[in-house]
């Protein structure tokens, strides 16, 4: 979310700077550290509620049992409401055991929507607490760093691969490859392949790129707000300005929280659904 921001800076390096990771390593080995680091807390912090409104819920349950009434409240009644929703999409979807899946549509959905979340924090807050441990540069947003979104994507393409694999044997998912969709005939091997490859390939990079440009998109929209008060802050009679970014600074953040959800429900279901057709028979 946009804040107010002076320190001199013109609109250009205000941009560059709030767009730059910290780094370590060079070249292939370069680390987004901030990248890392607010994926891994994210990840700890949803585990986390998730562990603690599952305790509710069966705590719950043990109450029942025992012939007392209770029913779970706070957190527990929320993790169980969001449970009952990724179990109704999953069961939607694939109809073979889907413990493992809904474990995985939990874990997407939530983790994303915690990542997407992160936009929504004051603009110049995350990086001002990052500076007073010496961080020059702090991007708060995993989802708006490609390399993050094309990790969780190649994780769903190994469990893509393997699912085709468990349900076709290595013999038959081979066999699809070479002989699948025009048919078996030597000739047409190399344009099965190709074609495969292709649809292959395209399912994680359309599943990495779209939260990528979504989140970016977002995060850059939210800095060309706060630019609004930058303007204000050098401008004379500039109130108009300031009114501006708080109002479209709200109302930005009000339709974003839209675009969190939506975002973290199709990088949900759209691993589901890969899954559900790569068990598929050609």
């Amino acid at each position: 979310m946009a804040s107010e921001h002076g320190g001199g800076e013109s609109p250009t390096e205000y941009i560059v700077h709030h767009l730059t990771h910290l780094k370590v390593g060079e070249g292939f080995w370069t680390w987004h550290v901030d990248t890392l680091f607010m994926s891994a807390l994210l990840a700890a912090l949803t585990a986390w509620l998730l562990y603690a409104g599952a305790r509710k819920v069966a705590a719950s349950a043990g109450a029942k049992a025992g012939a007392r009434t209770s029913a779970p409240s706070g957190v527990g009644n929320f993790v169980e409401m969001v449970y009952e929703f990724v179990d109704g999409q999953v069961a939607d979807i694939y109809h073979g055991n889907r413990a493992f899946l809904v474990a995985l549509g939990l874990a997407l959905f939530t983790w994303v929507v915690a990542m997407n979340a992160m936009d929504l924090l004051p603009l110049d807050l995350p990086g001002s607490i990052a500076g007073l441990f010496g961080a020059e540069y702090w991007r708060v947003l995993p989802t708006a760093d490609l390399n993050g979104t094309v990790a969780m994507a190649i994780v769903v393409l190994v469990l893509i691969v393997g699912y085709a694999i468990r349900a076709k044997g290595i013999g038959g998912y081979a066999h699809e490859w070479i002989a699948a969709p025009f048919g078996s005939n030597p000739l047409l091997w190399i344009p099965n392949l190709l074609l495969n490859v292709v649809e292959l390939l395209a399912k994680p990079v359309s599943l990495s790129m779209r939260l990528f440009g979504n989140m970016y998109a977002g995060e850059l929209l939210f800095m060309l707000i706060a630019l609004l008060g930058m303007a204000f802050a050098v401008s004379i009679g500039g109130l108009s300005l300031f009114l501006g970014q708080v109002v479209f600074g709200t109302a930005w953040a009000i339709f974003h929280i839209l675009i969190i959800l939506l975002q973290a429900y199709i990088f949900m279901v759209l691993p589901i659904v890969y899954i559900s057709m790569a068990e598929e028979h050609h």
